[in-house]
C-alpha cells in the first residue's frame, strides 16, 4: 500500500512539473488517502502484534 502511495505521489509531481494541474492534484489526493490507509493498518498490526 506504501508503494502505491509513493507511486501516486510520483505522478502527482511528475504531472505538475508538466502543468497538469487536475491530475496532479488527484494523484495527490489518492495518495494521500493511501499513505493514511497504510498508517491505520499498521497501527492496527502494530497492536495485535503486540497483544497476541
Amino acid at each position: 500500500m506504501l508503494r502505491w502511495a509513493l507511486a501516486f505521489f510520483i505522478i502527482a509531481i511528475i504531472a505538475a512539473l508538466f502543468g497538469f494541474g487536475g491530475i496532479a492534484a488527484a494523484a495527490t489526493d489518492i495518495a494521500k488517502i493511501l499513505f493514511f490507509i497504510f498508517l491505520v493498518m499498521f497501527v492496527i498490526a502494530l497492536l495485535f502484534g503486540l497483544l497476541a
